[in-house]
């Protein structure tokens, strides 16, 4: 049996790592296809090889050449992490899972189904019952968010801040900005200064460090990163769990971390400001709206919120000193968004593709 795992994106590698670790555990080959990302070229080649240790490597420039690829290998399963086309065909000759890159509040999250997949692993009953009214035909397994499970099950291994040049005696805030609507650019350029007395893991998402699109966050990213107290995780650094794990606070803006961080019940502060493209403002909002699923509103207070960079101090040091204050709502919303948290994610996975391949 072999299953070949679909990797559009590089930040996906995270999200597919416990899965194919308890595939190969149980004798299962796989294979990881890339996408543009040539062997000999690839800056994040050191984070490729500690991921993808034990499984097979495809190099592909696009979706066209991938879908020849698998037309012609015909694996087992084909696990996919977003939109791909012309799944019928692939059907012919392969099974084709779905699991989404991440459990944050866009509306992609449930019209990705819309390409009918044999099966879509889902977090929590709350998401299965919703896909399954939208989606009458198709496959749904509740199964928990895998990407998790290291953290959870103690499969990390232990996280040092000395490794990362920071201080054991501080607190650790963790500001982990997506990349649109991002707060990055409401920052202020000496933003660690304002926080001093903290160490600051910054952790952006990958099109920040390496779409030039982004450029311009790239080079407020950077000058945070030569601030004494502040460790800037680089374009290699793939996953956002050693970070997690050994930070105190989450700042973070519309934004899947947000909610995985929450998921293991950790105070978060939730940026409601950030940077809107023109086409999204004023009597083009509802594209804005459009874009974010009614999750990001539902569940809004598993966090203290800061409407401001102005404010984003004192609602940060009132989680540090009250880490509790939003426990019962953060479990209650979790619950509905990510499922079961109990490091067994990947292995239900696993065995569903095993027992159905």
């Amino acid at each position: 049996m072999v299953v070949y795992f679909d990797v559009q994106e590089m930040y996906y590698l995270p999200q597919y790592d416990p899965i194919k670790k308890q595939l190969l555990s149980i004798g299962v080959d796989c294979v990881f296809v890339l996408y543009g990302f040539p062997a000999d070229k690839c800056v994040v080649n050191k984070a490729i090889s500690d991921i993808c240790v034990g499984a097979g490597v495809r190099y592909v420039e696009n979706e066209a050449e991938a879908r020849k690829l698998y037309l012609e290998v015909k694996p087992n399963w084909i696990v996919l992490g977003n939109e791909f086309s012309g799944l019928t065909e692939i059907h012919k000759v392969s099974k084709t899972a779905l699991i989404g890159h991440g459990i944050g509040p866009k509306s992609c999250y449930y019209t990705i189904s819309e390409m009918h997949p044999t099966v879509r692993f889902v977090e929590g009953d709350y998401r299965k019952q919703r896909l399954e009214n939208m989606f009458k035909e198709d496959c749904f397994i509740d199964t928990g968010y895998a990407k998790l499970d290291p953290v959870i099950n103690g499969d990390l291994g232990t996280v040092s801040l000395l490794d990362w040049g920071l201080d054991p005696n501080k607190k650790t805030l963790l500001y982990a900005p997506t990349f649109y609507p991002s707060s990055i650019e409401k920052f202020p350029v000496d933003f660690p200064k304002d926080y001093s007395e903290y160490n600051i893991i910054i952790k952006p998402h990958y099109f920040s460090l390496s779409n030039h699109k982004y450029k311009a966050q790239k080079k407020r990213l950077d000058g945070w990163g030569a601030a004494p107290n502040v460790y800037m995780a680089g374009v290699n650094e793939l996953s956002l769990l050693p970070f997690m794990a050994a930070a105190d606070v989450m700042i973070s803006d519309a934004s899947s971390a947000l909610f995985e961080f929450a998921a293991l019940n950790k105070p978060v502060v939730w940026c409601d400001f950030y940077q809107l493209r023109w086409g999204y403002r004023g009597l083009l909002s509802f594209r804005f709206n459009k874009r974010m699923d009614k999750d990001l509103y539902e569940y809004a207070d598993i966090a203290i919120h800061s409407p401001s960079y102005k404010s984003l101090k004192e609602a940060v040091d009132s989680q540090i000193e009250n880490p509790k204050e939003y426990e019962n709502n953060r479990l209650s919303a979790i619950e509905n968004l990510a499922g079961k948290i109990d490091g067994k994610s990947s292995e239900r996975i696993a065995k569903y593709l095993h027992e159905h391949a």
